[in-house]
Parts: C-alpha cells; structure tokens; sequence
C-alpha cells in the first residue's frame, strides 16, 4: 500500500516538476528570438508552428515524430500541457504555448525524466529506509527499556513466591516505575502482616495459657479435695475470675476479628450518636465510681454514617480505656463529624503514641492489646480519623471526619 501511494505520488510530483521545467526553457527560448542570444538545452526539443504558414519552422526530430500524430498545436488556450505514453514504458511531456500568432511546442526528453524520477525514488527511498531505520533502533531500545524493568519485576514476584531473599531496585519515573515501587511496597506490606500475624498467634496463645493454665490445675486440687485459697469458695472464686478473663479476651478476639470483616455498605449519616453515648455511659460508668463522667458538651443533632453495634463498641473501648487511667474526670465532647473523649491521667509517652493503634501493644494498664485496634479499624471503614494526645492536664482521644473530604452526608 506504501509502496503504491508513494508511486503515485512521485510520478505526480515528477509532472509537476517537468512542466515547469518546459515552462521555464519556453520562456527562455521566446526572450531569446530576436537577440543574439543563443539558447539551446538539450533535454528539451523546441519546435515553432507558424499560424500564417500552417507549418512548423524547423525540421522535426525523429524521436518525437509521434507527438506530433497525436496533438494539435493550434488552440484556443495560452497553454496547454499533456502527456503522452508510448505504451512501452517511453512517456513524453509537453507543452504548448502561443506567442504572437504563433505556437512553441516544446517536449523534455524521456531520459531526462526517468533520471530525475529515478533520482527522487532513490533520495525518498533512501531517507525512508534511514528513517524507518533509526526508528527501528530507538523502538529496540524502548522495548528493552521497558523489558528489562518488567523482567526484573518478574523475577522478583519469582523469589517472592518460592520465599527467596530478593531485590528490586528500578528507578524509573513513569508507570514502570509505580508498579516496581507497588509490587515492593506490597512485599513490605505483605511482610509486616506476617509479623503481625506470627506475634499475634504468640500473643494470643501467651493470653489465653495463664488463664487455661489456672483453671485447670485449681480444678484438679479441687477435685483432690485440696482448696490453693485456703477455702472452697475462695478457690472457685479464682476459677471463676479467670474464666472471666478468658471470657473477655476471646470476645475481644472475636470482635477485633468481626471489625476486620466489616464493610461500609450504608449511604448517608443516619446514626444518631447521642443514644450510642448514653448507652455506652450506662455500660462503663459501674466500672469505676469514682470517676465522674462530663458530658455536658453534647449536641443533640449529630449523627454519624456506620452501624450501631461497631460505634457502640469504639465508645465503649474509649470509655473502658479512659477509666483504666482517668484520676477523677472524663469528658465526652460531640460535635458534628467530631467525638473526643478526654481523661485526667497520666501523659503517653512518645513510644506509646506511636504504636497506639497496633494490635496487641498493650499501655501500662492495658489488658489485651486490641481496644485501640478495633477503634481504628472501625473509624477507617467508616471514613473517619482516630488519634490520641497529650494534653496539658491529661490525654484525648478524638475522632473526626474531614468535611471537605467526605463521602457520606446527612440527608435533609
């Protein structure tokens, strides 16, 4: 298809251009009558017609004789050009011009114009081949260019996979780049859960063995008729408090697993906060009488987008947290997309503020280690931010959801 648009073209372009050249050897050749100039060019045969004589004025060369067979100098146009083939390959270009009352026939040899096309199939050809060729290198270098990255890539995800120590290092500022930094970032990632999953099963089982543990030999000396506290009743008392604790620690478990499955598949915020405040203030208040419980700052028109039953369960784990180290106040502020709960205890220090949300890294009074987690992962589900500071007087805890940033609205 190139090929013969590109014919086409060129035996166009090679008209055009052997008409001008008549045209100019034309004019040339009419200055020249009547001075003593002399024009000659052997490429182009010059022939006048004499209107007055109805002849030409000159012998007519055998080589174009057939031309002559075929037009009619006479006409009523200034100019006339035309082609003629042969049918052998042989294609004569003319041209026509009348000057005075007379007509100056001129035809450019064939020779001449198989060498100028010949020399411009050549000159296109060759720059098309250079072009085409240098193309065709830069396009290699492109694809090993981005080959080589992505082999690199493969092979990694190779190691990974057989759980083989691997590298990647591509430093490359496009999409090649981003997926080398993603796949690495992954494996970051992918490594971190792993250790997290390892000291989580330690941790759980180190938690839930104390408790097996006591149980079960205070049950064997019970059952040997041998009371550890002294009586029946305070021995089974200690069993009782341990199952409490396993109680406990499995329904944390439980619930830190249940957050993790939970899925934002609610539109709007349409939980009315004040009643899940309330309910988790009943429920925590018994926990310590001598604290006291402000809430004072509450707005009665707040809702929050998420289910009941999780937010009861960040309220509460604030709640259980604040009285773990409040010394004689907590207060709950709420706003709209704003929920702090603050306490009057003692200051974090900066390596607890820093693993505060991490599950299992349990605070100097803590007892499992997944309170915060839980919080964490409910907020971020739900769209919304969780951190705890230090304050003058004691630490806060606020939750909050950015308003320009937010996805779910009230609906009027």
């Amino acid at each position: 298809f190139v090929v013969q648009l590109l014919n086409a073209n060129i035996d166009s372009f090679t008209n055009q251009q052997m008409y001008s050249y008549l045209h100019r050897a034309q004019q040339h050749y009419i200055d020249a009558i009547g001075t003593d100039i002399s024009y000659d060019d052997s490429n182009v045969y010059q022939y006048v017609y004499s209107t007055r004589k109805g002849i030409y004025m000159s012998e007519i060369n055998p080589d174009v004789a057939y031309v002559f067979e075929n037009i009619d100098p006479v006409t009523d146009t200034d100019l006339r050009d035309g082609i003629l083939d042969e049918g052998d390959g042989r294609i004569i270009a003319y041209s026509i011009r009348r000057f005075g009352n007379n007509y100056l026939v001129s035809m450019i040899r064939d020779e001449y114009r198989s060498g100028f096309r010949n020399a411009l199939v050549s000159g296109v050809a060759n720059t098309s081949m250079t072009a085409v060729g240098v193309i065709f290198i830069l396009l290699m270098v492109w694809v090993y260019s981005l080959i080589r990255p992505l082999n690199s890539i493969r092979n990694y995800i190779q190691k990974l996979r057989n759980n083989e120590k691997a590298e990647l290092n591509i430093k490359r500022n496009d999409e090649i780049g981003e997926v080398a930094e993603a796949v690495v970032s992954m494996n970051t990632e992918l490594s971190r859960q792993q250790r997290i999953r390892e000291e989580m099963i330690q941790n759980i089982s180190h938690d839930l063995k104390t408790p097996i543990a006591t149980i079960k030999s205070y049950s064997e000396s019970i059952k040997d008729g041998i009371y550890p506290y002294g009586t029946l009743e305070k021995s089974v008392d200690v069993i009782s408090e341990h199952a409490d604790r396993l109680e406990k620690k499995v329904y944390s478990l439980i619930t830190y697993n249940k957050v993790g499955y939970l899925e934002d598949s609610e539109e709007g915020d349409h939980l009315y906060m004040p009643d899940v405040l309330a309910k988790a203030i009943v429920s925590c208040q018994v926990l310590r009488n001598d604290v006291t419980i402000v809430a004072d700052d509450i707005r009665n028109d707040v809702y929050f987008h998420g289910e009941e039953e999780a937010w009861r369960t960040v309220v509460e784990n604030l709640l259980d947290n604040a009285l773990r180290y409040a010394r004689s106040k907590i207060v709950i502020t709420l706003d709209q997309n704003l929920l702090e709960i603050y306490n009057d205890g003692e200051l974090m220090s900066k390596e607890r503020l820093e693993k505060l949300f991490k599950p299992y890294e349990k605070g100097t009074k803590g007892n499992f280690g997944l309170g915060l987690s839980i919080i964490k992962k409910v907020c971020d589900t739900y769209g919304y931010n969780v951190v705890g500071e230090n304050k003058n007087d004691g630490v806060v805890f606020r939750i909050y959801r950015n308003v320009s940033g937010k996805k779910h609205n009230k609906e009027n």
